[in-house]
């Protein structure tokens, strides 16, 4: 078995321990009952942050996925409620149909440059010991419970997480060679989303290649790229219910990253109640501040390059019109309030320095979501910091080997540390556990 800092995917677990993938009915929107399958797609729950991004979801079909993911009710019980439903109504109606034999799904991904291709199938759950998922990130209970909340009414799996695995390069055999085989078929759907991303989905029903998937990723570990609370949510629920069944598996995304690297973005921080003037006085010496002249992509490639730096941490603050950079920061103060019991590269990432020592120590924000808002588009955390008051904290992304290097360690970085991508559609497959 994979322990914590021990091996790499490429090696992986041995045999029979590693990841199981398994087929499931998938739960798919019906063509003909809907305007178009990229009228009711949209971007995980978490992307959708804005008001005005959730109204256009809602007004672009009326049976977008959003009403499921993201429902509006008054409280909370209301909205699983209604989400339960809603799904309950498609499913009578045909919007939303399951496909008459289980499946593993092969995605695909094209656009900006990128072509993703993956397996969406149900995973089997594991603990954080056995080392099988390998976790990078802490999770926030009260979204876990929300989440929990809406799983629980609905009975479903309603998107995707997003998973990475590191295979051996090789694309004729295992399950990277099933993969190519069966693109050269006709997809079952085939969408263009409005972000420019072309989407093309398989199925995979052969027993003979549902085998060698199999065979292949038993000797694999995952690093959950995309879903941690999700992923804490799968785990939560599977406690809850008699084992085994349907709630022992939870839908994922897994992309073999030696052949498909995903593209690793920060996310940026939006401080609700702490104006850019309060957080520039509060700074005392902490940070070189230096104003930048330009637009937001002058100041981005000044973040880049201040970041760049060995051991450097940067940010920019934007939210009163204009950015400023601040890096160099005092020695002696990271020494003081970064923990000491951490590896290296956890103690040198920029969201540990921004939350160990600037949110907490300088600023003394409390971590809380009245006060701390992620946001992962850059230029809506500057929208919104200007419009509100605010701080925009624009962060660096950092580098997926880091990630997985401390995640291999048992090392988990600070909540909403990544954002990798591009991330799957939802609502192109759902898992309902009344059929699996």
């Amino acid at each position: 078995m994979s322990t914590p800092g021990h091996g790499n995917g490429a090696t992986g677990s041995p045999a029979g321990q590693g990841l199981r993938l398994t087929p499931f009915r998938g739960l798919r929107y019906v063509p003909e009952r809907v305007g178009s399958l990229s009228a009711v797609t949209s971007p995980p729950y978490d992307v959708v942050v804005r008001p005005d991004g959730l109204r256009h979801l809602e007004t672009a079909d009326p049976h977008n996925i959003v009403r499921l993911i993201l429902p509006q009710a008054a409280t909370a019980a209301d909205r699983h409620r209604q989400a339960a439903e809603t799904l309950r109504r498609w499913q009578e109606e045909n919007i939303l149909a399951a496909d008459p034999e289980p499946a593993l799904y092969v995605y695909e991904q094209r656009g900006d440059g990128i072509l993703q291709r993956g397996l969406i199938g149900a995973l089997r759950l594991t603990p954080r010991e056995e080392g099988v998922v390998l976790p990078h990130e802490d999770v926030m209970p009260h979204i876990v419970e929300d989440r929990a909340a809406l799983m629980r009414d609905t009975g479903a799996n309603l998107e995707p997480l997003l998973f990475s695995y590191r295979g051996n390069g090789n694309g004729t055999e295992g399950a990277a060679g099933v993969i190519e085989q069966v693109i050269r078929t006709e997809p079952l759907l085939s969408t263009l989303t409005d972000d420019g991303y072309a989407h093309r989905l398989w199925a995979i029903t052969d027993p003979h290649d549902l085998d060698t998937v199999d065979k292949d990723l038993s000797h694999q570990h995952a690093l959950i790229a995309d879903g941690h609370h999700r992923w804490a949510t799968y785990l939560r629920l599977r406690a809850e219910q008699p084992a085994p069944g349907p709630w022992d598996y939870g839908l994922v995304l897994l992309v073999d990253t030696a052949r498909y690297p995903l593209r690793v973005r920060a996310i940026h921080r939006l401080l609700h109640r702490l104006p850019v003037a309060e957080a520039l006085a509060g700074l005392g010496g902490a940070f070189r501040v230096r104003t930048l002249d330009g637009p937001l992509p002058d100041a981005l490639d000044a973040l880049a390059e201040a970041s760049a730096v060995p051991g450097g941490n940067a940010f920019v603050l934007a939210g009163d019109g204009r950015f400023h950079l601040l890096d160099r920061p005092d020695p002696d103060l990271l020494a003081r309030t970064i923990p000491g019991d951490r590896p290296q590269a956890w103690r040198e990432l920029d969201a540990t320095v921004l939350h160990s020592t600037l949110l907490e120590h300088v600023w003394q924000v409390p971590d809380a979501p009245e006060h701390i808002g992620y946001i992962h588009e850059t230029a809506a955390a500057v929208q919104q910091a200007e419009l509100h008051g605010g701080t925009a904290v624009l962060m660096h992304p950092v580098h997926e080997d880091v990630v997985r290097e401390l995640a291999e360690q048992g090392v988990t970085m600070p909540r909403k540390s990544t954002s990798f991508g591009p991330k799957p559609a939802t609502g192109l497959v759902l898992r309902s556990l009344a059929l699996n």
